[in-house]
């Protein structure tokens, strides 16, 4: 689709301008995005060839945008203007990309429902009633209603493919430091991913080859070659070693899900592939989400320090600095935030460090030995994104998260933050006429056998180019 799209230069203005219109017309249905961004100026200035040259396209609102506003979904930045582009932004451009929308997301990025917002929660195209996940919801949202052929997300736990999964999309987190951060507003360091929507393996090939590269502004960027993956396709499941994570597929309660999820293995099988059910330690398992709240809290608290309302975002008034500052803050951020920001701030005390953050930190390095100890002898590892559909938006907030359907199904893609390994989900089947999406995390820098694997479950399932009709 990308690459007929940017082919077809006759079509840019007319494509670009009714993808504007279009994100218009759904947005009191779907509420999925902060800002919408004229495209005539870009039409304007389109360059002659490249491989994005008048695609339409979506920017999660964590993006650094010159002269456009960059909220971060949080009210705290709600007048923030920047005065630079994101490098991603400047590669795009580059490409010919023409921007129409910054996407809503959950507030600094922290959260996996996309109802933490300040503009409001952003609503499901399969079904409005429904979540579209986070905190990238709002890119995935106007991928899967058809207004753009792809959209920026960014991925600290599962930010990317947990939304792909709830609509029905492709959504694709490359290896740590293959795209550079420069210039997007940080959740926590050491776990963020710039990643990307689209409904195609082809379109991601195209995406990654455009967004990836060295950023000397990105000291964590690689300077690795970026080769032309589209090019390098090859879908042959022959000689292929699959694990199926099986802690995950137990730990799913909906019979459903399991079962369009084992059809899926039973038919990559037939096709030549070996899978085989891999169980990872039941403790280290369960041990992901507190070891990911840990490390996530306590990077953010010391990222978004600088958020005081008066040098960034909305200044509350007061009698004095002091209030100033206490009220910006405390009418600048949502609860969640809050309350996240105080679990940092204790697990950053000196004398908690050791036995939290440090020590978390420990944990996470089992855990990806254990990954490690998997991919050293398969190409990668697999299991349902999501044991369910995306939850009915009324209904989310009784989720009980401490329960181990939650602690595992829900929770393991962390693993591929924890590693930095490239991860994507892709779309498996549905139920009631909601998508579910199947995940697989490949070995570090390896994006290629991820987009053959990718390419593979596309052609079994024929889930190409899906997008719900939102009416």
């Amino acid at each position: 689709m990308i690459r007929e799209m940017a082919k077809d230069k006759a079509g840019a203005k007319e494509r670009c301008e009714k993808a504007y219109e279009m994100a218009q017309k759904l947005q009191p249905e779907l509420n999925d995005v902060i800002t919408f961004v004229d495209p005539a100026d870009q039409l304007a200035h389109l360059p002659e060839e490249g491989l994005m040259r008048g695609v339409p396209i979506a920017l999660k609102d964590n993006v650094n945008t010159r002269g456009i506003r960059t909220t971060a979904g949080s009210r705290i930045l709600s007048n923030y203007v920047p005065i630079y582009n994101a490098t991603i932004v400047d590669k795009l451009n580059a490409a010919g990309a023409v921007t129409i929308a910054k996407a809503s997301m959950d507030e600094l990025a922290m959260g996996g429902t996309n109802l933490t917002c300040f503009t409001g929660p952003a609503h499901n195209p399969w079904d409005p009633r429904r979540m579209t996940g986070g905190s990238s919801g709002g890119s995935a949202a106007l991928v899967a209603s058809n207004v753009v052929p792809m959209a920026i997300g960014s991925d600290t736990g599962d930010s990317i493919r947990k939304p792909a999964a709830y609509n029905g999309i492709v959504g694709v987190k490359p290896t740590y430091g293959r795209i550079s951060r420069y210039g997007i507003i940080p959740y926590a360091s050491s776990l963020d991913h710039v990643g990307y929507f689209t409904r195609s393996i082809e379109d991601a090939c195209i995406s990654l080859q455009v967004l990836a590269g060295r950023d000397e502004r990105d000291m964590t960027s690689s300077d690795r070659p970026v080769p032309d993956y589209s090019k390098l396709l090859n879908s042959d499941l022959h000689g292929r070693k699959i694990a199926i994570i099986g802690n995950v597929v137990e730990s799913i309660a909906n019979k459903h899900t399991v079962s369009v999820f084992n059809d899926l293995m039973d038919k990559m099988r037939a096709k030549g592939a070996q899978v085989d059910v891999y169980h990872f330690d039941d403790a280290l398992m369960k041990a992901i989400l507190p070891t990911y709240f840990i490390i996530a809290n306590c990077e953010a608290t010391s990222n978004h320090s600088n958020l005081d309302g008066i040098r960034f975002g909305v200044r509350e008034d007061g009698a004095d600095m002091k209030e100033i500052m206490t009220n910006s803050r405390t009418k600048g951020f949502g609860p969640l935030i809050r309350r996240r920001f105080v679990i940092g701030s204790y697990g950053l005390f000196e004398e908690n460090q050791e036995r939290l953050f440090r020590k978390a930190q420990k944990v996470r390095r089992l855990i990806v030995n254990a990954l490690n100890d998997c991919l050293k002898e398969y190409d990668c590892v697999i299991a349902p994104a999501s044991g369910d559909i995306a939850p009915l938006i009324d209904a989310s907030k009784d989720q009980d998260q401490l329960s181990d359907t939650y602690m595992v199904a829900e929770n393991y893609m962390a693993i591929a933050n924890f590693s930095g390994y490239p991860s994507m989900t892709v779309p498996m089947g549905f139920e009631d006429g909601c998508p579910l999406g199947v995940n697989l995390t490949c070995r570090a820098w390896d994006e290629e056998t991820m987009f053959d694997l990718g390419k593979a479950i596309e052609e079994i399932t024929g889930y190409y180019d899906l997008h719900a009709e939102v009416k």
